[in-house]
C-alpha cells in the first residue's frame, strides 16, 4: 500500500502556496509525498492509496510548551548565578523555534520509542545549539548584535560572560542526557552513541570547521561545506540522535543523517534568499561578516535552484521508512516547512526581529 500525505498548515492568503522560483525547475515526477498548504495530494499507484492528514502546526507548538518546561527545569539557578542567568537568557528565550529537539524527537517517534525517552536528549540538543549561538554571535566571530528579536548574550551580559555560558552549556547537555534518559527505555549502548555523536556535530570536524571556514571566507571553493557544516550539522545531529535512541538500522540512521544535512541547509539557504529580499525593499548594501552563502557567492536564481534540489533530497531519504507509516509525516511536513513557511512557528524571526515569512506567497513571489 503507498500512503501519499497532507500537510494541514494553516495559510495566511488564500492565493496560492507555491513559491515562485524563476528558472526551470527540475522534473521530479519520481517524487512520491508532496505537502501542500492546506490541501491533499494523490500519488499514483499500483495498489490501494492512504491519504493522510497532518497538522504540523500543532505538533510543533504542542513539543515546543512540552521543551520549554522541560527546559526550564533543566536550569536553574544555581551559584555563581549570573552564569546560569546567562545560559538561561539564551536557553529559554521567548520565541525559539526548538526545531532541533522537534526534529530529535519525530524521529525517535518514527521508531516507535515513547517520547519522553527523547525528551532529555531533545534538551540537549537545545543546550548545544544554544551554546552555539552564543559563540557565534560573539564580535570575534560573526559579530551579530542581535537574535531572536533582542539583544545577543553578550550584549547584555559581556562577551567574558557569554563565552563561560557556551562553555557551561556544551557540558551540561552531555550530563543531562547521562542522567535524565531513562534506562528501563534506552540501553548504555545506545546513550554512549548518542554523546558521540554530539561530540562528532559541535567538533574540529562538525560546525567549528563551518565556522573557521565562513571566517575565513573561503568564497566559491567551500561554500558548500560552510552550509552543510555550520548550518546541516545540528540538523543532521538531532534526526541522527532520534535514530540512535530508538534502535534503529544504520542503514537507517545514516538516512536520517543524510535528511537532517538536506533539512538544516535547505532551511538556511530559505532565510538567505528572504534575508535578500528584504534588505533590497530596505535599499541596504553590503555583505556581513561571516556569511558564506550560495546567495552571497552564486546569487538568488542559483540559491533557488539549491532549494528546489534539496527539497527533494530529503524527502528522497525518507522514502525508505514507509514501513512506518504515518509515523513518517512529521519528518516530510518540516521540509516542505522549511520552503513553504505557512505559519510562523514563535521563533521564526530575523537579527532585527522581524518575521520572516509569515505569509509563504509573500516569501520569494519578487525575487
Amino acid at each position: 500500500m503507498m500512503m501519499a500525505f497532507a500537510t494541514v498548515i494553516p495559510c495566511s492568503s488564500s492565493t496560492s502556496s507555491h513559491l515562485y522560483f524563476p528558472r526551470k525547475r527540475p522534473n521530479f515526477r519520481n517524487q512520491q509525498q508532496t505537502f501542500r498548504c492546506s490541501s491533499s495530494l494523490s500519488t499514483p499507484s499500483s495498489t490501494s492509496s492512504k491519504q493522510i492528514q497532518f497538522d504540523l502546526k500543532t505538533y510543533w507548538i504542542t513539543l515546543i510548551a512540552e521543551i520549554n518546561h522541560k527546559l526550564e527545569e533543566a536550569i536553574p539557578i544555581k551559584y555563581p548565578e549570573q552564569i546560569y542567568e546567562s545560559m538561561r537568557y539564551s536557553v529559554l528565550a521567548k520565541g525559539a523555534k526548538r526545531a532541533p529537539p522537534v526534529m530529535c524527537i519525530a524521529s525517535a517517534e518514527l521508531f516507535g520509542i515513547p517520547r519522553r525517552a527523547a525528551f532529555p536528549t531533545a534538551c540537549a540538543l537545545e543546550m548545544v545549539h544554544a551554546a552555539s549561538l552564543i559563540h557565534d554571535d560573539l564580535p570575534c566571530m560573526d559579530d551579530d548584535i542581535s537574535r531572536r528579536g533582542r539583544p545577543t548574550n553578550h550584549a547584555i551580559f559581556g562577551e567574558d560572560m557569554a563565552i563561560l555560558a557556551g562553555d557551561a552549556l556544551f557540558p551540561l547537555g552531555f550530563q543531562h542526557i547521562v542522567t535524565n534518559t531513562p534506562s528501563d527505555l534506552v540501553p548504555e549502548s545506545r546513550i554512549l552513541r548518542v554523546i558521540a555523536e554530539f561530540a562528532r556535530a559541535v567538533g574540529s570536524t562538525g560546525m567549528a570547521a563551518g565556522q573557521f571556514l565562513d571566517l575565513t571566507n573561503g568564497g566559491e571553493n567551500s561554500v558548500e561545506f560552510v552550509q552543510e557544516k555550520k548550518f546541516g550539522e545540528m540538523a543532521e545531529c538531532s534526526a541522527a540522535c532520534g535514530g540512535l535512541l530508538a534502535g534503529a538500522e544504520d542503514d537507517e540512521v545514516a538516512r536520517l543523517r543524510r535528511y537532517g544535512r538536506a533539512v538544516g541547509v535547505l532551511y538556511q539557504v530559505v532565510d538567505d534568499v528572504l534575508e535578500a529580499k528584504m534588505k533590497r525593499e530596505k535599499g541596504e548594501e553590503g555583505k556581513r561578516r561571516g556569511k558564506t552563502s550560495y546567495v552571497g557567492v552564486y546569487g538568488v536564481d542559483r540559491a533557488l535552484e539549491m532549494v528546489d534540489e534539496l527539497r527533494v533530497k530529503a524527502k528522497r531519504e525518507l522514502d525508505g521508512f514507509e514501513k512506518y507509516g504515518e509515523r513518517v509525516a512529521p519528518l516530510y511536513s518540516f521540509v516542505d516547512y522549511a520552503v513553504e513557511r505557512g505559519f510562523v512557528v514563535v521563533g521564526d524571526q530575523n537579527d532585527d526581529g522581524g518575521i520572516l515569512a509569515a505569509d509563504q506567497n509573500d516569501c520569494m513571489a519578487a525575487l
